[in-house]
């Protein structure tokens, strides 16, 4: 894809590719991208003739195009739902290739877990924290009993804009926008998205709604990126 991938785009001081962004997103253009994102999701696990699990999202598996739609990729561990070997999963998340992506992962995996639409929702909830916060999983904040989710959830809702990606603030946003009001329900989806408990989780389709509300209540008078 000619704009890369998500990573490069919230990242782009540790990557050394030729394309490197030159610019940073916007609130806006990051809203659309987890709207799309949700969108496939919702997809693979309700529209398809089986369900089907990605099992690895992560900002690298997401790429965007000339206008900043995003594609998921790399369905290596993907799974139709009813069909899965569960000892072939369970090798793989054990591999090298899979623990690079820690923390995506929900907890449930770790524990022996199968695969499932609720481990997708928890990666895309880390996945909405990150593209809002701008902090990798790996930042020097987190370790112990601090993660990117408790990092979020004790900042809602006064301490907002201490933990949002500063570049967000100064881009493309008008005089008086009410941004922290704005982001709050943006981390809300995200944290109700990494609920502990698999069944608690919202579903894809709900988490795009609830997007999409937020998108339109916010930028109502404003067009797409």
């Amino acid at each position: 894809m000619r704009n890369g991938n998500l990573d490069m785009w919230l990242h782009p001081k540790g990557v050394e590719e030729i394309r490197t962004p030159s610019r940073t997103l916007t609130l806006l253009e990051r809203l659309n991208i987890a709207i799309d994102v949700a969108s496939v999701l919702d997809y693979l696990h309700v529209h398809c003739h089986e369900p089907i699990a990605h099992c690895d999202l992560k900002p690298s598996n997401v790429l965007l195009d000339d206008d900043l739609t995003a594609h998921v990729s790399d369905f290596g561990l993907a799974r139709l739902l009813l069909k899965f070997d569960q000892e072939s999963f369970l090798n793989q998340l054990s591999s090298t290739s899979v623990r690079g992506t820690i923390g995506y992962a929900a907890p449930e995996y770790g524990m022996g877990g199968e695969p499932s639409i609720h481990g997708d929702v928890y990666s895309f909830g880390v996945l909405l924290l990150e593209m809002f916060t701008g902090k990798r999983l790996t930042n020097e904040l987190f370790g112990g009993n601090i993660t990117i989710l408790s990092y979020t959830k004790s900042a809602l809702p006064k301490r907002v804009l201490d933990i949002v990606d500063r570049s967000i603030l100064h881009c493309g946003l008008k005089v008086g926008f009410p941004i922290a009001e704005c982001l709050t329900l943006v981390f809300e989806v995200g944290l109700r998205c990494c609920e502990e408990c698999p069944a608690n989780r919202l579903a894809t389709s709900e988490a795009a709604k609830e997007l999409i509300s937020i998108k339109e209540r916010f930028f109502k008078t404003k067009k797409d990126s």
